[in-house]
């Protein structure tokens, strides 16, 4: 299969089964299986955490050994086993318990299938940029039908929705791969060199990892409470799905036209998306109100998109083939997980105060991000 193809493909499937979690987990857990904002805010913390646990450690080991194909195989078998165990579960406890299991394996996808991507566009015969932007094609496509969906048979169907989507994604790993990633690693690439603690020796690396961290984390409260926001402000599910792809469609606009950027300085594209985010955050708390959201919704862009492509453009640059799996497992563990969790569970509380709140209070990530891209960018010529 074409190289372009195949990770446009599995991009678009990944990130369907991405959008019916990230946008709508919480959501049924509060109305499918009658849970408080408190209870969710924790479970999906407690997810995060594990997620992170996962990504920092567990996935980055197995890549020393596995296949980047094989992995991926090995992720969504189980992924799609655990996900059965929501069927009958309907207690707090028992539902905690799943999530922990389930985001141990889940999200781990994400760091596998970037890898991945990393490693193709080192070969030189892939745009990122543009495999990418099917992804959020697909994050768009999910949105619009579950929510068609959920309008009609109610937030009970989000279950079935995961179920189906994660077992098309595992039927379509029966097609043929890249032979880049059917490649085991050697012996060579367990040495110490390519370790994690020889990752933190590169250097300008660690700053850039800081950086994204505060970036990705603040967008906690977006992806875990913008769904209950909207109900709230009482627009009708169907048109939620509607205003949450409006986010993703700038998304979409800004990855097919990435490389156009490429010449533009990792630190100046960070500095973008920290101004665009704490912007998009204040907007919110200012104006609570519908219009507002969806006018906020066009910077999601330069908040997410523009930051998350500055890190794989500099990791594709200057990191070698070997340590990309290191890399990426842990930005996906401390960038899209333990700083997530760790204002998730902030913005839950802030959420029971006044629900604007809950979006202001990222900003204490993106000023200090803005603050350090200011005072690091000439000294480390990133």
């Amino acid at each position: 299969m074409n190289n372009q193809r195949w990770l446009s493909q599995n991009f678009f499937l990944f990130f369907f089964t991405w959008g019916v979690y990230l946008q709508y987990w919480s959501g049924w857990l509060a109305e499918g299986k009658g849970l408080s904002v408190t209870e969710v805010s924790f479970i999906m913390g407690i997810g995060l955490v594990a997620r992170a646990i996962a990504t920092l450690f567990a996935f980055p080991f197995a890549s020393k050994f596995l296949s980047n194909k094989k992995l991926i195989v090995i992720l969504v078998v189980i992924s799609f086993i655990i996900t059965l165990f929501y069927i009958p579960a309907n207690s707090f406890t028992s539902l905690l318990i799943i999530t922990f299991i389930f985001s141990l394996f889940y999200p781990s996808l994400l760091p596998a299938i970037e890898s991945g991507a990393t490693a193709l566009v080192q070969e030189g015969n892939v745009n990122y940029g543009k495999s990418r932007s099917y992804g959020s094609i697909g994050f768009v496509v999910a949105v619009l039908i579950i929510s068609g969906i959920i309008s009609y048979f109610g937030e009970n169907v989000i279950l079935w929705c995961m179920i189906i989507s994660l077992l098309i994604l595992l039927l379509v790993q029966l097609m043929p791969a890249p032979v880049t990633l059917l490649e085991s690693p050697s012996i060579e690439d367990r040495t110490s060199a390519y370790s994690m603690r020889g990752l933190f020796k590169i250097k300008g690396f660690p700053l850039i990892l800081f950086i994204v961290i505060l970036l990705q984390g603040a967008l906690a409260s977006y992806y875990n409470y913008s769904y209950i926001y909207l109900q709230d402000l009482g627009v009708n599910p169907l048109y939620i799905g509607i205003i949450l792809n409006i986010a993703v469609l700038f998304e979409i606009f800004y990855l097919s036209k990435a490389e156009l950027m490429s010449h533009v300085r990792t630190s100046t594209l960070l500095l973008i998306a920290a101004i665009g985010s704490t912007l998009r955050w204040i907007i919110i708390w200012l104006f609570p109100n519908v219009w507002a959201f969806i006018f906020s919704q066009t910077l999601h862009s330069l908040a997410f998109a523009m930051a998350h492509f500055a890190f794989i453009q500099y990791i594709t640059r200057t990191l070698p083939k070997q340590q990309l799996s290191n890399a990426q497992g842990i930005y996906s563990a401390l960038a899209m997980s333990l700083s997530a969790a760790l204002l998730t569970i902030w913005g839950g509380f802030l959420y029971k105060i006044q629900p604007g709140l809950s979006f202001l209070g990222m900003i204490i990530f993106t000023i200090p991000a803005i603050l350090l891209i200011l005072g690091t960018r000439n000294k480390y010529h990133y």
